[in-house]
């Protein structure tokens, strides 16, 4: 009977609405919730032939989306681990209890903001027990090549908050400048004599004693000295030695015309530097191109160290822990060295929305999804990640209870057109029927 399809049409509306009035609580229920991705509902009718002239109701069918790829605003915190994408692209976190396993069969979870902290291993880990996947950087600080079309690469970043660190010293330069009036006849010849400092590769300090020792004619100006380096780490070893001639043209007076290595590697005059063998190793000095003054220079009657510069650091603690926007977490020592430790990518997928939702803002790629893709972050078509920053629900309040107020009263019509088909159904088979008052 085309009433009968007037109840189940009615039926299937109080259903449908029902369907949605329950993803508006959630939406309304997650509204500060970090990271929360609403709910959407949609009405689909539903036509079933007719013939004969008459007409069977259908009815409507709902069917819900997540909206994976609608963001909320950010807003900033004072953790340096709280993480947020600005833009397209999701972090690779991990369960906490697959993690603790190690049975080093790790699942990609995905997620657009989360809190990190460190816990008692060391792992960044969010409150809800995720934690930020990474690709581990070498000692120098570079990111090896990793596959982008895999998470086998990712492992969990952790973080030894008592590490100690230091980087040994491998290359110095050296601007002083040599009293000109000491290689004159008559000067007293004396010895001019610096120390520098450098770290060994276990971060001991140590210094290049170096020597210059004037060479004093009878009569006139020789413009040469004679450069000795010694090593702490060496007692008595002379680890290089060289005659340095200046030169005292109108054009080109003080600089260096000539180096001749008696002892130690030879002086490369495209670079300026000479190589010579320390404790732990090879040390690069520069001591200035032939011509230039950017080194070492012979000028009035001074000797001034006026620009001594090394790399290298002591051993220090580490303090704190920062992911930039590119996603390289920083380890930041007290020494004031920066040390990159990992790399966090960002992963993409051609329809976000495809993806399987689960509990704690989580979600896995799926065969809606799309194959995805680790980007760096700030590349390729993903965004940024802003750390010190949360991302906040995407559910608007407002418009959640306005269509709140379209469902309720939806179903209150569908209701009163089951109330309908029930009285006309008593009249028509002339049963009793009871009135509403």
């Amino acid at each position: 009977m085309t009433i009968s399809s007037a109840l189940n049409a009615g039926v299937a509306g109080l259903s449908s609405n029902a369907t949605r009035l329950a993803s508006i609580s959630d939406n309304i229920a997650n509204s500060s919730t970090y990271g929360y991705k609403r709910v959407e509902t949609d009405f689909h009718s539903l036509v079933i032939s007719s013939s004969g002239g008459t007409y069977s109701a259908g009815g409507v069918r709902s069917t819900t989306q997540r909206l994976i790829d609608q963001r909320g605003a950010l807003v900033s915190t004072s953790n340096a681990t709280d993480l947020a994408v600005r833009g397209r692209g999701m972090l690779p976190v991990a369960q906490a209890s697959e993690v603790e396993v190690g049975n080093g069969e790790t699942q990609m979870f995905l997620t657009t903001t989360a809190s990190f902290r460190t816990d008692a291993a060391g792992y960044l880990r969010s409150e809800s027990g995720l934690i930020l996947l990474g690709w581990p950087a070498l000692p120098d600080g570079t990111v090896p090549t990793f596959p982008r079309d895999t998470a086998d690469g990712l492992e969990p970043v952790q973080i030894n908050v008592n590490q100690f660190s230091g980087e040994p010293t491998t290359r110095m330069s050296l601007g002083v400048n040599l009293p000109a009036t000491e290689t004159e006849a008559g000067a007293s010849g004396d010895v001019q004599n610096l120390a520098v400092e450098y770290f060994d590769n276990l971060g001991t300090s140590e210094s290049i004693q170096v020597s210059f020792q004037p060479t004093v004619p009878a009569i006139g100006s020789t413009n040469e000295w004679t450069m000795t380096l010694t090593d702490t780490a060496s007692p008595g070893v002379t680890i290089g030695e060289y005659v340095l001639t200046f030169d005292d043209s109108r054009a080109a007076g003080g600089t260096l015309a000539a180096i001749t290595a008696t002892t130690g590697g030879a002086y490369d005059p495209a670079t300026g530097t000479i190589i010579v063998k320390v404790g732990g190793g090879p040390m690069e000095i520069n001591i200035g191109q032939l011509g230039q003054s950017d080194g070492l220079t012979q000028l009035s009657d001074k000797f001034a160290p006026v620009s001594i510069s090394k790399d290298g650091t002591p051993v220090g603690n580490m303090t704190s822990v920062e992911v930039d926007a590119n996603g390289f977490v920083h380890a930041f020592f007290d020494t004031g060295i920066t040390r990159t430790i990992y790399q966090v990518p960002l992963v993409d997928l051609p329809n976000p929305n495809g993806m399987v939702a689960l509990d704690h803002q989580t979600y896995l790629p799926s065969p809606e999804s799309g194959s995805y893709f680790l980007w760096d972050a700030g590349d390729g078509p993903t965004g940024d990640i802003v750390s010190y920053a949360r991302e906040e629900s995407a559910t608007d309040v407002a418009g959640e209870l306005t269509a709140m107020i379209q469902t309720q009263r939806a179903y209150s019509s569908n209701a009163k057109v089951i109330q309908t088909v029930e009285l006309s159904l008593a009249l028509a088979m002339d049963l009793p029927v009871e009135i509403s008052p």
